[in-house]
C-alpha cells in the first residue's frame, strides 16, 4: 500500500516547488545556484533508482561544488512584520507547539500500534521501512494542522520553509549524507579494523574496559563525523557486535539503543555537526559560533558517563 517510495516521492515534489521558488526570487543574487541545488535533490528522490549510478555519482559532485564554491545564497521571503508575527504569536499562544507535537506521535503510532494493519490483506504501511513512512506522513499531516492553526495555506508553509532551507543551506543535507558515509565505512570493512585496533589495545575479556571503549568510541567517532549516524555503524560492527554481543553476551536491542544516545553526546561536543551546532549561532547571530557547543559541554559529559553505567549494569543477559 503506502511504501516509502510515496515518502521519496512527496519530498522529491516539495523540493522540486522549493527550487521553482528559488528560481523565481529575484531578490537572491545566488537565485540560479539555490534552484539548481534543490532541483537536483528533489530529482534524485524522485528518479535515483532510474539513474546509472555514475550519472547518480555526478550529481553528488555538482552538489558538492555548489555548497563549496559559495553557490547557494538567501533572498526575499514573505514573513510578514515584526508587529503582525507578534500578533500572531500571542494570538496562537503554545497551541503553536501541536503540529511539532503530532510528528513524534504519528510517527511513533505508524511504527507500533498500526505497523502490522492490513487492509485486504496488505499491510497498510508497507512490510519494509514502516517508521520512515510513519516519519513521512507525520509531517504530511503535521504541516497540514499548522496551515489550519494558522489560517495559511501551502504556499505558505513552503515559503516559509524555503526561508529556512536557504538561511541552512547545504547543511540541511548533512544527516542523510553522513548516515549513507557510516554505512559506506561499514560495508568496506571499516569496522573490522578498528575492532582488531581495539583487540591490539584493551584487554577485550575486562567487559568495563570494552563498554567504555564502545560509549568513548560513539562518542568520538560521531565528533569527526558529526553524526550519530555515520559512526553507529562502524563502531558497532567493529566493537559492539563482536565484542560485547558475542564475546561478552551483551543484549544487542539496549546495547544499541544506548550507544546511539552515547553517539547524541558526541553530537553536542562536535562543530562538525553544523545543522545542530554552527547553524543556530548563524541564524541567532552569536557572536561566538562555537557558543551552543560550550552551553551543551555540561550536559554531554555527565551524560555519557551515565550511558556508560548504564551499559554495563543493564546490557548484559
Amino acid at each position: 500500500m503506502i511504501t516509502l517510495q510515496w515518502i521519496y516521492w512527496l519530498v522529491g515534489g516539495y523540493l522540486a516547488w522549493v527550487a521553482l521558488r528559488g528560481l523565481l526570487d529575484s531578490g537572491n543574487p545566488r537565485r540560479f545556484g539555490n534552484a539548481l541545488f534543490w532541483g537536483l535533490v528533489a530529482l534524485t528522490m524522485v528518479a535515483a533508482e532510474h539513474l546509472p549510478a555514475a550519472v547518480v555519482g555526478a550529481l553528488v559532485v555538482v552538489l558538492a561544488c555548489l555548497a563549496g564554491f559559495g553557490g547557494l545564497g538567501r533572498g526575499r521571503y514573505d514573513e510578514g512584520s515584526p508587529a503582525q508575527r507578534e500578533s500572531s504569536a500571542q494570538r496562537l499562544g503554545n497551541r503553536l507547539f501541536v503540529p511539532a507535537l503530532l510528528i513524534p506521535l504519528i510517527a511513533v503510532a505508524v511504527a507500533v500500534p498500526l505497523a502490522n494493519v492490513q487492509i485486504g490483506g496488505t499491510r497498510l504501511f508497507g512490510a519494509q521501512h514502516t517508521t520512515l513512512i510513519g516519519l513521512g506522513l507525520a509531517c504530511l499531516i503535521a504541516t497540514s494542522a499548522a496551515c489550519l492553526l494558522t489560517r495559511s495555506g501551502p504556499a505558505a508553509a513552503v515559503e516559509q520553509s524555503r526561508r529556512l532551507l536557504d538561511a541552512i543551506g547545504w547543511a540541511a543535507m548533512l544527516p542523510l549524507l553522513l548516515a549513507t558515509l557510516g554505512s559506506v565505512f561499514a560495508a568496506t570493512g571499516v569496522g573490522e579494523a578498528i575492532a582488531g585496533l581495539i583487540r591490539l589495545l584493551i584487554p577485550v575479556e575486562n567487559r568495563f574496559i570494552v563498554v567504555l571503549a564502545y560509549a568513548l568510541g560513539m562518542a568520538a567517532f560521531t565528533m569527526v563525523m558529526g553524526n550519530a549516524f555515520a559512526a553507529f555503524p562502524v563502531m558497532t560492527a567493529g566493537i559492539g557486535l563482536p565484542l560485547l554481543v558475542q564475546l561478552h553476551g551483551a543484549d544487542a536491542a539496549p546495547l544499541a539503543a544506548l550507544g546511539m544516545l552515547s553517539g547524541y553526546c558526541g553530537t553536542l561536543l562536535t562543530p562538525m555537526a553544523a545543522n545542530f551546532n554552527l547553524v543556530p549561532a548563524a541564524l541567532l547571530e552569536l557572536r561566538d559560533p562555537n557558543a551552543v557547543i560550550r552551553q551543551q559541554v555540561a550536559t554531554a559529559v555527565p551524560l555519557l558517563a551515565c550511558n556508560v553505567l548504564l551499559m554495563y549494569f543493564i546490557v548484559f543477559r
